[in-house]
């Protein structure tokens, strides 16, 4: 895998982002009144590398982002240092809301469902993001191959979700498939799930980590910087430690 020097990424901006502690950003009261909430992280690591992807390519990338939900991610990453530049970035979801996120500031809508078997992005991008989406289809396997075949070559796919060891994965997914509501968790995901994944849909796993050792939801630890830093690396040294999972996927040249 490439090398990527998560340690050096910013965590500062988050300590004071007043777009992230809006009403409308939709993150609940607890993560708001702290400096550092662990919450945040699927949007930071999604702007990280995305980042890292504008200064590889030297130009504005071209971005479907599936399952926006309220329009999180583009706010976050306006929000954010900088660093990250696009000529189109295209809403994929089934239900859109199609007023909120057009004051989030997006622009180009496709309304689609991910599981239909029919589904294809609209266009060809540079880049896609999938967070926290693939826990809720069935089949995610079958759905990334249908994003990568819309990835440009060299190309990436952004993505993350909760993660358990790999011993535990099957039996989770078991449990999980028994008591699913509407938009539940219906799969369960390892570091070595997100390999294979990759392989299949013909792309290369270039980056994962993991993003905390322990979700602290709002408590006094997470007004501490240094508590941050210890859950990024935590993840990093240990991926499939249950919580979370972020990664890049490369489409080869």
């Amino acid at each position: 895998m490439k090398t990527y020097d998560t340690s050096g990424w910013d965590i500062g901006f988050l300590a004071d982002n007043q777009t992230v502690r809006a009403k409308r950003f939709g993150m609940p009261s607890a993560a708001k009144a702290v400096r550092y909430p662990l919450r945040l992280l699927r949007y930071w690591f999604g702007y990280q590398l995305l980042r890292e992807e504008c200064v590889r390519a030297g130009r504005p990338l071209s971005v479907a982002e599936i399952g926006v939900h309220r329009g999180q991610m583009l706010e976050f990453v306006k929000s954010a240092p900088g660093g990250v530049s696009w000529s189109k970035w295209t809403a994929v979801d089934a239900v859109m809301l199609t007023d909120k996120l057009t004051r989030a500031g997006y622009g180009d809508f496709f309304e689609a469902n991910l599981e239909d078997p029919g589904f294809a992005l609209p266009a060809t991008y540079d880049c896609t993001i999938l967070l926290h989406v693939l826990e809720h289809l069935s089949r995610p396997e079958d759905v990334l191959k249908k994003i990568a075949a819309g990835i440009a070559p060299g190309g990436s796919l952004i993505g993350g979700f909760p993660v358990v060891p790999e011993c535990f994965r099957e039996i989770r997914e078991s449990q999980v498939r028994k008591t699913a509501g509407p938009m539940g968790h219906v799969s369960i995901f390892s570091p070595e799930r997100v390999r294979r994944m990759a392989r299949e849909a013909g792309l290369i796993t270039e980056f994962y980590s993991g993003a905390f050792f322990m979700r602290s939801k709002g408590s006094v630890l997470e007004n501490s910087a240094s508590w941050m830093r210890f859950n990024l690396a935590w993840g990093r040294m240990f991926p499939w430690w249950p919580g979370e999972i972020y990664w890049l996927m490369r489409k080869p040249v």
